[in-house]
């Protein structure tokens, strides 16, 4: 297996790792080469910051994909995932009517839940990558996820939701009369109190309202939820660990890797970026000058960044493992992500 046999044989690539290890860099070059093999490409990106648009060199991305333009033969698309967008949309899709659905994206609740609610981004992400992988027309779908230790919480969002439909609390509150309400068990009518002396009554009227007019969607979302779910862990899904040799980010990535793990999901292949170079393999001459004093500087950073990679090497054996040395300039364009993408590929016949 190698990184260019995952642009061609499979479907969803998703990038994932600590901040500032060049994970953007390497969605962007990704797609960048799937689209100079002939492929229809689109790259997505999680985090609200303009990473990816600033790798592309644009001003800004969109929620729906944007064509970029380039020189290859196939197509790359790329864009930015707005968490608000993509549930309005969901909503707008799965209420039983035009009228029930305006009743819920005109409600206060949802409008704050949509936007703010710990896990809905996660959820929408995963969202996202469903909606283009089944209803567009893309052979490869690349995911840059969000630069924090949560970025593989997506993976348990699906099974999430589909615990919040399933308690009994939610379905309380979803009841179509205020008998049921008065049914409550006497824990769930504290709860209601609790939250009501907190926000206000009027929020909490807000909440009510929202959950009645979400009745009768539960199932929709429920049967999504499941989809992404089986798309998450697809063999047809690959997941790329993206790491810098430094000895904390390394830490981070075996910490990625063992999330990976224990959700039975393979890592595919292992990308280090900004490796020092060794400058050869023969002795270190004496620091008699300020260049030999540099080389033996290099030398013992890129001795210490190996034993670093080894054991993570190791854990994700046998992907493997890309490294793409230290460049003297910015990635912010399709240029210099081009030169991000020859050293990725560098053994693939690229």
């Amino acid at each position: 297996m190698t990184l260019a046999s995952l642009v061609e044989e499979r479907r969803i690539v998703i990038c994932t790792g600590t901040g500032g290890v060049g994970k953007t860099t390497t969605a962007a070059a990704v797609a960048i080469e799937a689209a100079r093999r002939g492929r229809r490409a689109v790259v997505v990106t999680i985090d609200p910051a303009k990473r990816l648009a600033d790798a592309l060199g644009l001003g800004a991305l969109g929620n729906e994909p944007a064509l970029i333009a380039g020189d290859w033969p196939g197509e790359l698309y790329a864009l930015q995932l707005d968490t608000k967008s993509t549930f309005d949309g969901l909503v707008a899709r799965y209420a039983p009517s035009e009228e029930q659905a305006e009743r819920i994206l005109a409600n206060r609740f949802y409008r704050n839940l949509s936007g703010a609610l710990s896990g809905t981004q996660e959820y929408m992400a995963g969202e996202k990558l469903y909606e283009l992988h089944d209803g567009a027309d893309f052979d490869l779908v690349v995911v840059d996820t969000p630069p924090t230790r949560h970025a593989l919480d997506f993976l348990d969002a699906p099974r999430r939701l589909t615990a919040f439909l399933d308690h009994r609390l939610y379905r309380a509150l979803v009841a179509p009369t205020r008998v049921y309400l008065r049914a409550l068990n006497m824990a769930a009518q504290t709860f209601l109190r609790t939250v009501g002396r907190v926000v206000g009554a009027e929020a909490l009227e807000d909440g009510l309202a929202f959950f009645a007019a979400f009745e009768g969607m539960e199932q929709g979302f429920r049967q999504r939820a499941a989809r992404v779910q089986a798309l998450l862990t697809d063999p047809a899904t690959a997941y790329v660990l993206v790491a810098s040799p430094r000895s904390d980010t390394v830490a981070e990535a075996a910490y990625f890797a063992d999330r990976l793990a224990a959700s039975a999901v393979p890592v595919a292949a292992l990308v280090v970026n900004r490796v020092h170079p060794r400058f050869g393999d023969g002795p270190v001459p004496a620091r008699t000058s300020a260049l030999h004093a540099n080389l033996a500087d290099f030398r013992t950073m890129a001795d210490g960044e190996a034993s670093h990679l080894d054991a993570l090497a190791a854990k994700v054996a046998p992907a493997p493992v890309v490294r793409v040395p230290f460049l003297a300039h910015d990635v912010h364009d399709l240029a210099t992500l081009a030169e991000v993408a020859s050293h990725l590929f560098s053994d693939s016949g690229h």
